[in-house]
């Protein structure tokens, strides 16, 4: 997007939609259904870290268990009440409370949302393009290549 044409400001519920393309292979894709994503960095192409306004309906999982070889990521919590699912357990969040996961050191998360409530939080991270994802959970994995698409992989390497 052109500079001129980038907005100063934007109501963050009413930025476009992710990119579809963006999620999981199946058999994998199915687990995060519901799932909305707003990437707000990209309205105004931030390039060096992203911002995504995500919300999780009854039932919803924020993403397969990772953890980021060279990305860091944070959430912060606006509204409901998720379950934080990390190596050392589970954590009941509730609006105002933020998580942060250091790159490399092998705390694979994600969110639950064990509600009847949608959960709303914003997630950060940057945009290392040397980023391995690793899922202990499933036979999956991703790199983000260079030109900033994602690639997903069997265990064993071979694609999807």
């Amino acid at each position: 997007m052109a500079e001129e044409a980038r907005p100063q400001a934007i109501e963050a519920a009413a930025a476009p939609l992710a990119r579809p393309a963006r999620g999981y292979p199946e058999p994998f894709a199915n687990r995060v259904a519901g799932r909305v994503r707003r990437p707000l960095g990209d309205v105004f192409g931030l390039t060096n870290f992203g911002v995504n306004l995500t919300r999780l309906p009854p039932g919803g999982l924020s993403a397969l268990r990772h953890t980021h070889t060279r990305e860091d990521e944070f959430i912060y919590i606006l509204e409901g009440e998720p379950v934080l699912v990390t190596n050392k357990g589970e954590t009941q969040l509730r609006p105002g409370m933020c998580a942060g996961f250091k790159a490399g050191e092998g705390n694979a998360h994600h969110l639950l949302n064990r509600t009847m409530y949608d959960v709303v939080y914003l997630e950060i991270g940057d945009r290392n393009p040397g980023d391995t994802v690793i899922y202990p959970d499933d036979d999956l994995g991703r790199a983000l290549a260079p030109d900033g698409s994602r690639r997903f992989v069997h265990r064993d390497g071979t694609p999807y």
